[in-house]
């Protein structure tokens, strides 16, 4: 029997996502959880075989918590409805066996555990391409401005750390924010880190 941990802030879809894995023979859905912190939890308390989990939940991320989890016997699937490559980047570093997307059908899901568990990796197929499609766009020096714009210096503070001056530096910002389109240094960083463009 697969022992089974899901991890999903949508109660619905977590509900869902029970009653269809309770229903093979071979699985077992032994605890549900509904951010990445309880996922955690719960995976050290179970000690399930597998634990399915959301990217994007309160109080944890599914990132941080395989992160978490990276040295814990149970095999991580992110099933996620984000096709990023920053994403699937870090989710690979963290060691995960899957990473899925949720609009696949959900014969699949079951398919794809018994694969995992039989000690091979999953990844969707639409991953493989985001990963390898999506070129980086920015400089090294604009990347280096960006590194310290998502750790929340101030224009000053990374003018003095990378030796330029102010007007320089938001030089550097406005085009980021133009090569992007995006409209703001948040919506900056957010994407830079889904594309992983700051590794």
């Amino acid at each position: 029997m697969i022992r089974i941990v899901l991890a999903e802030d949508q109660q619905m879809l977590l509900g869902a996502l029970g009653t269809l894995l309770g229903l093979k023979e071979d699985m077992e859905v032994v605890g549900k959880a509904g951010n990445g912190e309880e996922a955690v939890d719960m995976v050290r308390r179970l000690n399930p075989d597998v634990c399915i989990m959301d990217i994007e939940m309160p109080s944890k991320t599914g990132l941080d918590a395989a992160e978490e989890l990276i040295n814990h016997p149970c095999r991580i699937i992110i099933l996620t409805t984000f096709a990023r490559s920053g994403y699937f980047q870090r989710a690979r570093k963290a060691g995960v066996s899957g990473y899925l997307l949720k609009d696949s059908p959900s014969e699949d899901l079951a398919d794809s555990i018994r694969t995992i568990m039989n000690g091979r990796k999953v990844y969707a197929p639409e991953l493989i391409d985001v990963a390898y499609n999506t070129p980086n766009p920015l400089t090294e020096r604009e990347k280096e401005v960006m590194k310290l714009v998502a750790e929340g210096q101030t224009t000053k503070q990374i003018s003095a750390a990378l030796y330029l001056t102010n007007g320089t530096v938001r030089n550097y910002i406005s085009s980021t924010l133009d090569k992007l389109e995006v409209s703001n240094r948040i919506a900056a960083v957010t994407l830079c880190k889904e594309e992983g463009w700051l590794d």
